[in-house]
């Protein structure tokens, strides 16, 4: 185990895609990534080039808690999960850990000997003021975190009528979009080296699907809960060890498919039952960013310890791990650890720790540019996010910048929140709702009458 290990953000990160059934307007955000899990808003102009903190915070208003779960916008609300740390419980503390086969405790895990409370809560999208705040979880919990993460880092979605909360071992909750509980359900317990969940729930035709790869894969699994009542629909076991990316669903050739990432393998599902439709040679490294698409192809990425990018057909089927046959094209510089990369209009974009732009032909591999810089320097936990043909980037002190989506990297603007961000923003329209460490944001046209003050969440 390598000693950057120490490294390991798993979590904020939300992160990845979450794929709503429905969402109630084409700008919605309904999910972490969008309505896709790709990170660009489909419609609406995006957000300007020149943004400013003084001339365009339309609100911010106060979360209390801990939280690097990204907030998801719907039918005019905004959807936060959140966690509060309490007292030391007397004799509490994690689980043993085993990672490569054996025994392992990371130096910054922590937490896991005290009581939190969950909660999910809900602000008005317009003028950020509270709506509802409902305890999900409160009381110990079964496993530590990352001293950098939290224990709400798993990103909400919705439908545009229930909204989904996932905590880990601290359960699954659903919610109506006005606060009315529907159903919880417990998953079982789910080890990640004690470092904290990170994969986020995915909504796919009725089906709410989690992802839970634990430890050493030894009781790593998928599973499918129905939405409406959160019964168990299927199950299965997966030999995949501790993950902390998102899968996303596309659909190629009329077939449904469920694609995950990992380190030792490359899985698609048939969403619908669970089915393995194919699988090939993993990443061979830790994995947290969220797969991609683009014409007939998957695209997998990861950046630490080794950085990692291929290319994979979706026509492929069975067990294709003899060789690396499969793989369209590989390339193995400019990625990050924690950040996802984002495809764009056939252009892929990676981004390092340190926020350099690679950019590449999504369908060759071929190298577009190289080296490209921002404004603001610093290290990056939240993912990039693009609309309107601009392509956001915020590391971990608050500070922003926005580029040119093209085949020329030309910076467009740069900002900055005054508080550390970790959760990957929101684009609504011409609106972005940005999650600090203290605040949630929201930035729009000049001149909106919203009250900029906003209120406390609790």
């Amino acid at each position: 185990m390598s000693k950057s290990l120490h490294y390991l953000l798993a979590v904020t990160f939300a992160a990845a895609p979450s794929i709503p059934a429905a969402a109630s307007d084409a700008n919605d955000w309904p999910g972490f990534r969008g309505a896709d899990g790709s990170g660009i808003a489909r419609s609406g102009p995006g957000p300007a080039a020149d943004l400013d903190l003084d001339r365009n915070l339309l609100w911010k208003t106060k979360v209390e808690g801990r939280g690097h779960s990204s907030p998801v916008v719907s039918g005019g609300r905004v959807f936060l999960t959140t966690a509060i740390a309490g007292d030391v419980i007397p004799g509490a503390g994690p689980p043993e850990h085993t990672f490569a086969g054996r025994p392992f405790h990371h130096p910054q895990a922590t937490d896991g000997n005290r009581r939190h409370t969950m909660k999910v809560i809900a602000l008005d999208a317009d003028q950020g003021d509270l709506l509802w705040s409902r305890t999900a979880y409160e009381g110990r919990v079964y496993d530590d975190r990352h001293s950098d993460s939290s224990y709400a880092s798993p990103t909400p979605v919705t439908d545009g009528e229930r909204v989904y909360a996932y905590f880990g071992s601290e359960g699954v909750y659903a919610y109506t979009v006005d606060g009315a509980p529907v159903w919880e359900r417990d998953i079982g317990d789910i080890k990640t080296v004690g470092l904290g969940v990170g994969t986020s729930p995915v909504l796919h035709e009725g089906l709410l699907i989690i992802l839970a790869d634990e430890d050493s894969g030894d009781d790593s699994f998928i599973v499918a809960l129905d939405a409406l009542t959160g019964e168990e629909v299927w199950k299965r076991d997966r030999s995949v060890r501790a993950s902390w990316a998102t899968p996303i669903v596309v659909e190629h050739e009329e077939q449904k498919q469920l694609l995950t990432t990992g380190n030792e393998y490359v899985i698609a599902y048939d969403p619908a039952d669970g089915a393995e439709l194919w699988r090939a040679r993993g990443l061979g490294n830790n994995v947290i960013h969220t797969p991609m698409t683009v014409g007939g192809l998957a695209v997998f990425s990861t950046g630490h310890p080794g950085k990692l990018v291929f290319a994979i057909r979706l026509d492929s089927r069975g067990d294709l791990t003899g060789s690396n046959a499969p793989r369209v094209w590989t390339y193995r510089k400019g990625t990050g650890y924690v950040p996802s990369n984002l495809l764009y209009d056939g252009l892929l974009y990676l981004t390092n720790d340190g926020g350099v732009i690679t950019c590449l032909d999504a369908r060759t591999g071929d190298v577009v540019y190289e080296g490209g810089r921002l404004p603001i320097r610093g290290r990056y936990s939240a993912s990039m996010v693009g609309g309107g043909g601009r392509i956001l980037m915020v590391n971990t002190d608050g500070d922003a910048a926005l580029f040119r989506a093209g085949r020329e990297h030309e910076v467009l603007g740069s900002f900055s929140l005054g508080e550390s961000v970790w959760a990957t923003p929101a684009i609504v329209g011409d609106r972005l709702y940005v999650r600090g460490r203290e605040h949630l944001f929201a930035l729009g046209p000049a001149g909106s009458e919203a009250d900029s003050t906003g209120g406390d969440a609790p």
